[in-house]
C-alpha cells in the first residue's frame, strides 16, 4: 500500500476496507470522520468549491468529495455535532450574497441549500481573501482540513473555525475577570 503524507486517514480507511469495493461516497465520509475526530480548537475545516487552490504546506489535509458544497457542509456539521470537544464558527464569503444568478446560474439555489445545511448555525461573513488569510495564518501552527467538492460556482466555499465545544467566550471572559480581580486583591492587601 502506498500512503501519501497529505491524507493518512484515507490510507487508514483503505487498510480497514481491505478488499471491499472502492466507494468514493463512503471513502470521503470515512476520511472526514477520521480527520474531524483528530481536530481541535483553532483548527479549520474548509468545505471548498472545485477551484479552491491546493496547498502544499504541511498541516493542510485534503479530501475530495464527489458531492456539492451543501451536502458536504451538512455531513461535516453533523459529524462535529456528535463531538463534544469542538464547535464550529461558520464563515461564508461576503461575495456569495452579491453574485448574481445571471453570471453564475444556480447560485441562488445554492445559497438556499447552504442555508438549509447550516443546522441553525449563524454564519459570519468576511471577504474571501480575509478568510484565506485567516486560514493560512492559522495553518502556520494548526491543521486545516480542506474538503474539495464538485461545486463549480464562485465564492461558494464555507469556512469553519473550530472553537472549544465545552468552553465559550462568555466563560472565558468571566474567568479572565476573576483572575484580574484576584490579582488586584493581592496588590491591595496590606502587608503584615
Amino acid at each position: 500500500m502506498i500512503c501519501f503524507r497529505w491524507l493518512p486517514a484515507l490510507c487508514t480507511t483503505f487498510v480497514v476496507a481491505g478488499c471491499m469495493p472502492f466507494d468514493s461516497e463512503n471513502t470521503w465520509r470515512a476520511a472526514v470522520d477520521t480527520q474531524a475526530s483528530q481536530l481541535g480548537y483553532r483548527n479549520w475545516i474548509v468545505i471548498a468549491e472545485a477551484s479552491f487552490p491546493s496547498h502544499s504546506r504541511v498541516g493542510v489535509r485534503k479530501v475530495n468529495a464527489p458531492v456539492e458544497v451543501p451536502e458536504a457542509l451538512d455531513y461535516v456539521l453533523q459529524a462535529l455535532e456528535r463531538t463534544e470537544n469542538v464547535r464550529p464558527q461558520v464563515y461564508l464569503t461576503r461575495e456569495l450574497r452579491s453574485v448574481e444568478n445571471d453570471f453564475a446560474p444556480g447560485i441562488e439555489e445554492l445559497r438556499k441549500r447552504i442555508q438549509t445545511s447550516l443546522h441553525g448555525h449563524e454564519p459570519a461573513e468576511l471577504d474571501q481573501q480575509s478568510l484565506l488569510t485567516l486560514m493560512e495564518d492559522a495553518n502556520r501552527s494548526f491543521d486545516v482540513l480542506v474538503i474539495r467538492t464538485q461545486t463549480a460556482l464562485p465564492y461558494s466555499s464555507v469556512f469553519l473555525e473550530l472553537k472549544p465545544g465545552y468552553w465559550d467566550a462568555d466563560s472565558e471572559s468571566r474567568l479572565r475577570e476573576r483572575i484580574e480581580h484576584e490579582r488586584l486583591q493581592r496588590l491591595v492587601r496590606p502587608f503584615p
